[in-house]
């Protein structure tokens, strides 16, 4: 094994909301032919590491592990989106909700100096976007 992160997948409950949500508010692209009605899992086109949204119930079957089954609680991860400026992470995170996001936390300078938000996704998952400091 390398340690080298080479797929992340989000995990749900209801992937086509998560797929709508992806797609339509964040812009992430699906790779191939998509099953809107059941997409079951979808891998979006992104640079770097492989990303995708996979159903709870996919992954109870493919591994036989019954802690899939048990309702999720609490935050276990979080993805970050770059912006470029201060000003960015403002017209972003509005736009964002305005698309249907949650509010967790509004822009703000953070003590190390960067501008930070946070919202979540349908499924209350919390990501944030960011800007670090002019140069």
């Amino acid at each position: 094994m390398q340690p080298k992160i080479a797929l992340i997948t989000v995990l749900t409950d209801d992937t086509p909301l998560m797929l709508h949500f992806y797609r339509d508010v964040l812009g992430f692209k699906p790779q191939g032919e998509v099953d809107e009605a059941n997409p079951g899992y979808v891998e979006f086109a992104h640079e770097g590491v492989r990303f995708s949204l996979c159903s709870r119930s996919i992954m109870q079957q493919a591994t036989g592990d019954p802690s899939f089954d048990v309702p999720r609680s609490g935050q276990s991860f979080e993805l970050a989106f770059p912006c470029a400026t201060y000003d960015e992470v403002d017209a972003t995170y509005a736009a964002l909700v305005e698309q249907g996001a949650t509010p967790v936390k509004g822009p703000a300078l953070m003590p190390w100096g960067q501008r930070t938000a946070f919202f979540a996704d349908p499924e209350g998952n919390i990501h944030e976007i960011f800007a670090d400091p002019p140069a």
